[in-house]
């Protein structure tokens, strides 16, 4: 059963919007109490309002900047009472811009949220989760993450971080029972893309849009099918081809396309 392998309670790392919010709408269909993370607290509150609404679990937000040196310090005040039995972390940075007009303090808090935010609550709850024997794990990572990408520089290596890192921890923990997956997403249609101009790019290049809903269904689909999964027909399509350039013309690639 869905919630004794994984439950009671999930927490959603990047839980206020997007994909995020997605799962947390699936989990809680599926009986798992939510624990929401994210930097705003009026679309937290939104989304556990509705999550109330259409399920009778219970669900614990906070307004947490990833980015921060108490981040653990902070997850722990709402979670040492509880079982959390699954991890979902969704946050990332999308906002493009030459590496060298960004200010050095952005590109270090990039990395902070998208490699040491995973990094520290994934060997925090995967502590607990390897002591009983279950649980779950899914680290969002990027089709900007199979090569190199202009504008997306900081970005694009630390979404190749989040999906290595998962795909080791995924065989570290299977003899464990705990399910790990990197869950690899292209163009998806969430507020943080469209504020990126990510439209008008989807538009200039043709690559079709996934949806929230579509990524979240099928990485709670495919868990037990780690270590990597990636969500959609078309970035499967786009992965496959990746793979058979050479390295300077996947970065070429990837660099024109992400040409805003």
């Amino acid at each position: 059963m869905f919630a004794h392998r994984y439950g009671p309670w999930a927490l959603i790392a990047g839980g206020s919007e997007g994909v995020g919010a997605a799962f947390a709408h699936k989990l809680a269909a599926k009986g798992l109490n939510l624990v929401l993370l994210a930097r705003k607290p009026g679309p937290l509150a939104e989304v556990a309002q509705q999550v109330r609404g259409i399920a009778q679990v219970q669900v614990r937000t906070a307004s947490v900047d990833l980015r921060q040196p108490d981040l653990l310090e902070r997850v722990r005040a709402i979670t040492d009472d509880i079982e959390v039995g699954m991890l979902i972390y969704n946050a990332g940075v999308i906002g493009p811009s030459p590496f060298l007009d960004r200010p050095l303090e952005q590109n270090l808090k990039s990395l902070r949220l998208t490699v040491d935010g995973p990094v520290i609550l994934a060997h925090h709850f995967g502590l607990r989760m390897r002591e009983r024997g279950r649980g779950g794990i899914i680290i969002l990572g990027s089709m900007s993450s199979f090569a190199g990408s202009r504008n997306f520089v900081v970005y694009s290596a630390a979404k190749a971080f989040d999906v290595i890192f998962g795909e080791g921890l995924w065989y570290e923990l299977k003899p464990y029972g705990v399910d790990v997956l990197s869950l690899i997403i292209g163009l998806t249609r969430t507020p943080k893309l469209v504020q990126a101009g990510g439209l008008e790019l989807a538009q200039k290049t043709g690559q079709p849009l996934l949806e929230p809903d579509e990524a979240a269904q099928e990485g709670l689909d495919n868990l037990e099918n780690g270590p990597t999964w990636i969500a959609g027909a078309h970035n499967r399509e786009r992965a496959t081809a990746y793979a058979q350039m050479d390295r300077r013309s996947a970065v070429e690639s990837l660099s024109g396309a992400s040409n805003t």
